[in-house]
């Protein structure tokens, strides 16, 4: 059955939430920090208080169920002490996943359970931004790392939480500037906003060839002009950064918020929007609560509000915090998330840009992305143009984790070999370790051997030998880690993260784990599984998974051998 609502878009399927939350004053936008606010206050069953949420906002008792039993934060028992452990990909690998049950026996809790007076409680999430120094875990918001991170957690030894080490290869940073050397943000803002136009900044950004920084690397410039400067743009900054191995979107919200919120702004400016979102992941608690006083500090010191700057400008922006979900950074599920739905991915057409938050036109560009852009604007676009390769343009923020010599954030233009990161600025693995394997761009984006590092950090490049650049995190693998347990480890991530909205990748990714934890090698239905999910899947996410474990078992070759469908 198909309808319509007052503003005559279709209301069939998943869109009946966001027509009945709008109709009483979009009170789904409130939903999800409702229930995550009950959830802090109760280890039930979301059976048990999450409808009570919704009938309390005017909306169903079942538009809370939804959400409460999707998002892992929501899902997960809490009790008064939650500790959260990082299980994801770089934390595998610092000690093939040990550290998990440690914490379990440090907490008395298995994790997803909470105990029996209410104590305390464990979550296994993915990823909390310490891949370089992992395993990792939060206790409440406090970090605890390294080695002795259950004696951490136990009280037994001090904790352990370094500052992510960041380092600069270009000799003139675009992005780290401030993290580096102090400059501070908004010299661009107030002078683009009172003496440029918008059509300059469209302009400008164009002409550097800038790409979209979290994963999908689209035309920034083209997916501004697609939102064709509707008075109701939104433009939302992704600070989900939910790629296992890859802390640079918290680097930059920590340590120069301002920087990201001043690219905000001009994107605003650019697509004339006056409504903006920053949503920033859950498991980033530090990066929430920077943005959140940086937001404040730009209300005050005139950069987002009414007539901003006296320019007659209004700029509006708002951080939400997100509720623990990997396929939520997709845009489409993003949004959904934002309006108190699920996050699940949507099908598109219609693309946000048309139709997304409240069927406004709505631009999403990822935190990196938008850091990028006050140096374009302010140095120009044929400037950022030079930089990078002719076809990839500019600078890239890469992540080196905990198994390499030198980890960390460094900025290094595009086109810069692989093995050249790996060995010049990573400084190999630690330890004399020798590697075994590499996974760029997170654990759908691929694996490659030792000896094919010799590859340019692009995403041409990289797509060439069966991987991605996504985020650029790089999570090194040494002999200490069957891979067999690395494949599973893939197959396990796939399963916990499908967000459920296709069956090929719900059933599959699910059916694709069973398989990789069986006794026997696979047989003819492994390789139908793949290809079904290839092909089939609604998303980037479940169409990511066969490559990505193919390319593990190119990397690990004759160690994985019958694994080859």
């Amino acid at each position: 059955m198909t309808s319509t609502d007052r503003n005559g878009h279709r209301a069939d399927g998943g869109d009946a939430m966001r027509s009945l939350a709008e109709r009483r004053g979009r009170a789904g936008g409130r939903l999800i920090a409702a229930l995550a606010d009950a959830r802090r206050r109760t280890a039930e069953p979301v059976g048990r208080w999450a409808p009570q949420v919704a009938v309390d906002l005017g909306l169903p008792a079942s538009a809370g169920l939804g959400p409460a039993s999707h998002y892992a934060d929501l899902a997960a028992p809490t009790g008064r002490r939650h500790v959260r452990v990082c299980g994801a990909t770089a934390c595998f690998a610092a000690d093939g996943g040990r550290h998990l049950g440690q914490m379990e026996d440090a907490c008395g809790v298995v994790s997803g359970t909470v105990a029996d007076d209410g104590s305390v409680s464990l979550q296994t999430v993915r990823c909390l931004g310490y891949c370089y120094a992992g395993p990792a875990a939060l206790d409440g918001d406090s970090p605890c790392t390294g080695p002795t991170l259950a004696a951490q957690v136990a009280g037994a030894v001090p904790r352990s939480a370094p500052d992510i080490p960041a380092r600069d290869a270009t000799g003139d940073p675009v992005l780290l500037s401030g993290v580096l050397a102090g400059e501070p943000a908004w010299r661009t803002w107030p002078q683009v906003v009172t003496a440029g136009t918008s059509e300059q900044v469209m302009a400008e950004v164009a002409e550097s060839r800038l790409r979209g920084r979290g994963g999908a690397g689209f035309p920034v410039a083209t997916k501004w002009a697609a939102a064709r400067r509707s008075p109701q743009t939104v433009v939302v900054a992704n600070g989900d950064e939910g790629d296992p191995g890859s802390f640079a979107d918290r680097l930059l919200m920590e340590r120069d918020p301002g920087l990201v919120l001043e690219g905000l702004a001009l994107a605003c400016f650019a697509c004339g929007a006056r409504e903006a979102a920053v949503l920033v992941r859950s498991e980033y608690p530090q990066a929430l609560a920077r943005m959140r006083d940086a937001v404040e500090q730009a209300y005050s010191d005139g950069h987002f509000g009414s007539s901003v700057h006296g320019s007659g400008i209004t700029v509006n922006v708002r951080v939400v915090e997100g509720a623990g979900s990997y396929v939520a950074g997709e845009e489409t599920a993003l949004i959904a998330g934002l309006e108190g739905d699920r996050g699940c991915a949507r099908p598109r057409p219609p693309y946000p840009t048309e139709q997304g938050l409240w069927d406004a036109p709505t631009v999403v560009n990822n935190v990196e992305t938008l850091a990028a852009v006050p140096w374009i604007v302010r140095r120009g676009g044929a400037a950022y143009a030079r930089r990078g390769t002719p076809t990839e343009t500019g600078t890239k923020l890469v992540c080196l984790s905990e198994r390499f010599a030198r980890p960390g954030a460094y900025e290094v233009e595009l086109g810069t070999p692989v093995a050249d990161i790996v060995g010049r600025l990573g400084g190999g693995l630690r330890d004399g370790a020798v590697l075994a394997a590499l996974q760029v761009g997170g654990p759908l984006g691929g694996f490659l051997p030792p000896d094919r590092l010799d590859v340019p950090l692009t995403e041409a490049g990289l797509a060439a030998q069966g991987a991605a650049l996504g985020h650029a995190g790089l999570v090194a693998f040494d002999d200490r880690v069957e891979p067999v347990d690395v494949l599973r480890h893939v197959w396990g991530f796939a399963a916990a993260e499908s967000c459920g909205a296709c069956s090929p990748c719900r059933v599959g990714s699910r059916r694709g784990l069973e398989i990789a934890e069986g006794d026997a090698l696979p047989g003819p239905e492994y390789g139908r599984l793949l290809g079904v999910l290839a092909q089939a899947s609604l998303c980037a996410f479940g169409r990511r998974i066969p490559p990505a474990v193919r390319s593990l078992v190119r990397a690990y070759g004759d160690r994985l051998a019958g694994w080859d469908a």
